[in-house]
């Protein structure tokens, strides 16, 4: 019990706090944003914030150049970094992870194969090969995902078959090799079980590669296509106002920069609890 207590204390709880925020925006945008954030509203372009001097009186975060409510905005963007981030590790992970565990268990000329192909895909350059598939594909949501989840998937492969290459030497693989158990029954039940903690840490940091990735594409232009609000498309968005209206790039860019903060600080967390050497900061022993 005391073992489980200082572990809770122990609990990044600032991160915590900010994902639950963001993500009961994603879930409930339409509930909690004040404003319809495709709304234009010319009358009340380039709002100030609610507190500024000369602020207006409705708009918490003020307006951008269409009158749009720079808070509900926000509020929807989350969504789309949400889904991208979540949809686009789940697919890397779970082929990244599968090419891992067959490169590692069966070896030979399957995992060089694997091996030469990952080393292609970490030859090049990411955001050029991003920008490139995003033209070819076409201006997607889908295909944003599918385009993170072909240059990320690497990452999971190589780790996962160092470790495998490690645990198949292990006496419980060779007993249920003797007991007739199947290729596919020893990866999944016995194998993949001691690789998960590896692979929930590098998905945890890649959440927010993922973000930082859509918002990239969307400064760029490349990224979800309009009207649908995006973190990255307001900044660049707001970029030709920077001097007169600053508001239009900063809560943006400060949702964008605490949300993946807050993941990388949650994912380190997980990283080291996961390690015996660096447990015991984690953990205080009963007495």
């Amino acid at each position: 019990m005391v073992g489980i207590l200082a572990r809770v204390r122990r609990l990044p709880l600032l991160p915590l706090i900010m994902l639950s925020i963001v993500f009961v925006c994603a879930v409930f945008a339409p509930l909690i944003a004040p404003y319809d954030p495709l709304k234009m509203d010319l009358g009340n372009a380039l709002r100030r914030p609610l507190w500024s001097e000369s602020g207006g009186n409705t708009h918490i975060l003020g307006t951008d150049n269409l009158g749009r409510d720079v808070l509900s905005r926000i509020i929807f963007g989350s969504r789309v970094s949400i889904i991208v981030a979540l949809s686009a590790v789940a697919f890397a992970a779970t082929f990244g992870v599968a090419m891992g565990l067959i490169s590692g268990y069966f070896g030979g000329r399957l995992d060089a194969l694997i091996m030469r192909a990952t080393d292609i895909m970490l030859a090049l350059p990411p955001i050029l090969i991003a920008l490139v598939l995003v033209a070819i594909l076409g201006v997607k949501l889908g295909n944003v995902v599918l385009v993170y989840a072909m240059l990320t998937w690497t990452g999971y492969a190589r780790q996962v078959r160092g470790e495998v290459l490690s645990v198949k030497r292990k006496d419980f693989v060779s007993l249920t090799i003797i007991a007739g158990c199947s290729p596919t029954r020893i990866l999944v039940r016995h194998i993949l079980p001691n690789v998960a903690g590896t692979v929930l840490v590098i998905a945890t940091l890649q959440v927010g590669m993922a973000i930082l990735f859509e918002s990239m594409l969307s400064f760029l232009g490349m990224g979800v296509p309009p009207p649908t609000p995006t973190w990255g498309r307001m900044v660049s968005e707001g970029r030709s106002y920077i001097t007169s209206a600053w508001w239009l790039i900063t809560f943006p860019g400060l949702a964008i920069a605490s949300t993946v903060l807050s993941i990388n600080l949650l994912g380190d967390w997980y990283a080291d609890y996961l390690d015996p050497m660096r447990r015991s900061t984690y953990v205080t022993a009963p007495t």
